[in-house]
């Protein structure tokens, strides 16, 4: 089964609480729409800050969710000093704590800095469809001059899923890969 990739920079989703009180108003406005339904990322940008370490021009991608959440590389994190999880997207537990800067105040967030784990957005349906019923994740086969085996996928199903395999710029980079370049999803049997 073939699956288009989407390469994700840094990135933080915010509540509409924290947003306003980032930049004085609730007007997230649309810079681009994204590969997923309703996912778009804003014209707004925040800097994180770690201790005395900070990384600016982050992007802030909507629309609000009810959690706040920074999503890093491995290599963002050399740069804080920090050793975030690698976690689900939404799975905060045992995340770091991470200050968030916008024109307009601050505010520090004792839960939400995380390295977002490798996963495949996907429908109960496609599930299906796929044989990918009882898998939690899968392994990736990526052709080309960098090519090779991502292990570790894992599978988040929900109803109105854009089809896609979402990795961060380490992993693209480490294989070359691109937006919508195309690879090869590999079920392993027992």
């Amino acid at each position: 089964m073939k699956v288009l990739t989407g390469v994700s920079n840094r990135h933080v989703h915010l509540t509409k609480d924290v947003y306003v009180k980032l930049f004085g108003n609730d007007n997230l406005e649309v810079e681009r729409i994204l590969d997923q339904p309703t996912q778009f990322a804003s014209k707004s940008f925040v800097t994180i800050r770690c201790g005395e370490n900070e990384i600016s021009n982050v992007r802030v991608l909507g629309p609000f969710r009810d959690y706040n959440q920074v999503e890093i590389s491995r290599t963002d994190a050399y740069r804080l000093m920090v050793n975030p999880p690698i976690k689900s997207s939404g799975d905060l537990d045992d995340s770091l704590p991470v200050t968030l800067i916008g024109p307009m105040g601050e505010t520090f967030l004792d839960k939400g800095l995380i390295i977002a784990n490798r996963h495949i957005h996907i429908t109960p349906s496609d599930v299906l469809k796929y044989g990918l019923s009882n898998i939690d994740k899968v392994c990736v086969k990526v052709d080309g001059e960098k090519g090779g085996i991502l292990k570790n996928v894992y599978l988040k199903t929900s109803d109105d899923a854009g089809l896609r395999l979402h990795l961060d710029t380490d992993d693209a980079n480490a294989f070359g890969i691109r937006n919508d370049d195309e690879v090869e999803i590999l079920i392993e049997r027992g």
